[in-house]
């Protein structure tokens, strides 16, 4: 780069604050970070705010000469790649145009994997490590933390078991090196074209347990089905809110003929629906706060015939706190009582808004209103 070297001005952006999410690169607006959820301004000599010609050569470095990252950018408009910032970190990149200009925003990968423990989520999912075949999925909004999750489930099957484990991703986030396991790991664009060529060729590769990094299309879907019906273990992701939803978008995939057949395979198929959503609490910081719906005799029932009036999967879940199932709403409602989460935030983050309301003032002691009086009521 002519006017100043990349490195530096990403260096300076992750100085900035502990607990940084992302990096955004836009034009017309200073190197910003994303702490929180929310975006802030980082001062670099130079850059008051970025040019077009700045972040086309951000663009360029950050492909660093990769031909056919380079060409997809050209073709399609967007692009995925990974870099690394020396002894700091890596980053997962997407670098995309806009109004005629290109940006990009960079998700800081940390170098350490983190545990299950260390990560807050629901110790239950440690479970996820003695399932020997099936599905599990990891739901949430981009940026909810779904590939962290995976990241420490894979970390424990690595630290536990002697077995082959590939993953699928695009680009490769976290890396794992060998302990107990073997990991190889693919990269969608370098290593293989498509998540659904690798996947198909896992097959033949004598893993126990393959991670696509998303379910993205049909085919993609059904050849996770079918390695997890031939006694492999699949782990995905896919950018859906909760567990039903979750299911519809898997059925919604195929044609409308093959509903049946694909909501019997599913349910057959599915270990867990683990849907995540990151609050923030009270004082600062957020939190990752997860939906689990596990694979029981009622919930492969409410997958394969549909939900319907009294048979939903969240009653099931809410049923099912023995088996490790929880909802949304009831770990905002403990949130809520613990004081870490305002209330009405908590509420805007609610799946059932009405419903959390009434449990809240249900469990306050608050009364139902009395009903208005009629006008006949009152001339008596």
């Amino acid at each position: 780069m002519p006017f100043f070297d990349l490195d530096p001005l990403l260096e300076t952006m992750l100085d900035f604050s502990p607990g940084i999410s992302d990096l955004n690169l836009s034009v017309g607006r200073p190197p910003q970070v994303e702490l929180d959820g929310q975006l802030r301004a980082v001062p670099y000599a130079g850059i008051e705010r970025l040019t077009p010609y700045q972040t086309e050569l951000i663009a360029m470095r950050l492909i660093n000469g990769r031909r056919d990252t380079a060409d997809k950018l050209v073709k399609t408009g967007s692009t995925d790649c990974s870099y690394s910032l020396t002894r700091r970190t890596r980053f997962r990149v997407n670098i995309f145009q806009q109004r005629g200009s290109y940006s990009a925003v960079l998700r800081v990968i940390p170098n350490n994997i983190p545990t299950i423990e260390q990560l807050g989520i629901p110790p239950q999912l440690a479970e996820i490590t003695k399932e020997r075949n099936g599905i599990v999925l990891v739901t949430g909004p981009t940026g909810s933390g779904k590939s962290t999750t995976l990241a420490a489930v894979i970390k424990k099957f690595n630290q536990e078991k002697a077995i082959h484990i590939i993953t699928i991703e695009d680009p490769v986030e976290y890396l794992h090196p060998h302990e107990k396991a073997t990991i190889n790991q693919r990269e969608v664009g370098t290593d293989t074209e498509t998540f659904a060529l690798a996947l198909r060729a896992a097959l033949r590769q004598a893993p126990k347990v393959i991670l696509v990094g998303e379910m993205r299309d049909v085919e993609t879907i059904s050849i996770a089905l079918e390695a997890s019906e031939t006694g492999h273990l699949v782990l995905s992701t896919l950018h859906t809110i909760d567990a039903s939803k979750t299911i519809d978008r898997i059925v919604g995939v195929f044609p409308k003929n093959e509903e049946r057949q694909i909501r019997t395979r599913f349910s057959q198929s599915f270990k867990w629906v683990v849907s995540q959503r990151l609050v923030p609490k009270i004082g600062g910081g957020r939190l990752a706060l997860c939906e689990i719906l596990r694979s029981t005799a009622r919930t492969r029932e409410y997958v394969q015939e549909g939900e319907r009036e009294g048979k939903s999967l969240l009653d099931a879940m809410d049923a099912g706190q023995l088996d490790g199932m929880q909802t949304f709403d009831g770990e905002l409602l403990k949130l809520i009582q613990a004081g870490i989460v305002d209330k009405e935030l908590a509420l805007s983050y609610a799946t059932n808004r009405t419903n959390l309301q009434l449990r809240l003032d249900s469990e306050a002691g608050v009364p139902d209103e009395e009903p208005a009086a009629s006008d006949d009521m009152i001339e008596r």
